[in-house]
């Protein structure tokens, strides 16, 4: 699926983009129904366990930004968690032993669609090891104009930013106390069925959508074996072993010499990314109404 010149790129740049992972028909299931998805939210106002709402949601308009844990609540879902391309795309990274972690789905409304500032996953859930990487599978086209996610490559061997502000964990970098070079990064862009495979200590964020068209984005977590969390470890032992999507369970953890800032004191707003960076003090990213008014 991937060439050794990838994993080289992937090791020096922290990210790929592999097209074509996905059939047409597995992408014509995921559009359907998250199509399905959207039209329910159209029936609630409030967020929920599972719907992530942006702000001005309604039933004559609904904006969904986020299906939380995608996988737990649709069989289409939930079979991409092992879909044997990206499975073998991680097993080149990594070798034979690797476990899922958890899924999401952020959708950017045409026209719309909130941004999301420049953060490091690994800011959220640090491992004794850092062979961890998020899989984006592009559910539409992205293109230059609907949010596609933005990376600063080499950004995965730099140190781990401050994601606090106001003495609270709040999942985003400031984008003028960092320091980061913010003009080198790139745009990951690509056909429906596309995926994407960044490091989980490479920085990204994404712009609102200013297209006529919707932009969703399918996120699947996941981590080698022997790469074991130091914050939320599991509780539940079938289940943790239930995660694994290929290769053998392990009880020695992998240690390797890597930064950590630990996720704490917890954002005052929980419940997604978004809520949790609307305490960042500053923004890198304009939301489409303030690119809209600035465009008249």
């Amino acid at each position: 699926m991937i060439t050794d010149q990838d994993v080289a790129r992937y090791e020096r740049e922290g990210y790929i983009v592999v097209p074509d992972v996905l059939s047409g028909q597995d992408i014509a299931d995921l559009q359907r129904v998250t199509d399905e998805f959207v039209e329910r939210s159209r029936s609630t106002l409030q967020h929920t366990d599972v719907f992530d709402l942006e702000p001005g949601h309604n039933a004559e308009q609904p904006r969904l930004r986020r299906i939380k844990t995608p996988h737990q609540h649709h069989p289409v879902y939930a079979r991409m968690v092992r879909h044997p391309g990206i499975v073998a795309v991680l097993n080149k990274l990594w070798g034979p032993n690797v476990r899922f972690d958890l899924s999401k789905l952020n959708l950017k409304a045409a026209g719309f669609g909130s941004p999301i500032e420049w953060h490091q996953d690994w800011a959220f859930y640090p491992h004794t090891n850092d062979d961890l990487a998020a899989v984006g599978i592009m559910i539409d086209d992205f293109t230059t104009d609907n949010g596609s996610m933005l990376v600063i490559p080499g950004s995965h061997k730099d140190k781990i930013y401050d994601h606090n502000a106001n003495g609270h964990f709040v999942g985003g970098v400031d984008p003028v106390t960092s320091g980061i070079d913010f003009s080198r990064a790139v745009m990951c862009t690509g056909r429906a069925g596309s995926i994407t495979v960044h490091h989980v200590r490479l920085l990204h964020g994404s712009s609102a959508n200013t297209s006529g068209k919707p932009r969703r984005f399918l996120l699947h977590q996941y981590r080698a074996a022997d790469a074991w969390p130091l914050v939320h470890p599991p509780t539940d032992w079938n289940a943790w072993g239930d995660l694994l999507v290929s290769g053998a369970e392990t009880l020695e953890p992998r240690m390797t010499a890597v930064p950590v800032r630990l996720p704490y004191p917890a954002a005052p707003k929980q419940g997604s990314i978004y809520e949790n960076q609307r305490d960042l003090g500053t923004r890198f990213f304009k939301d489409a109404g303030e690119i809209a008014t600035e465009a008249s």
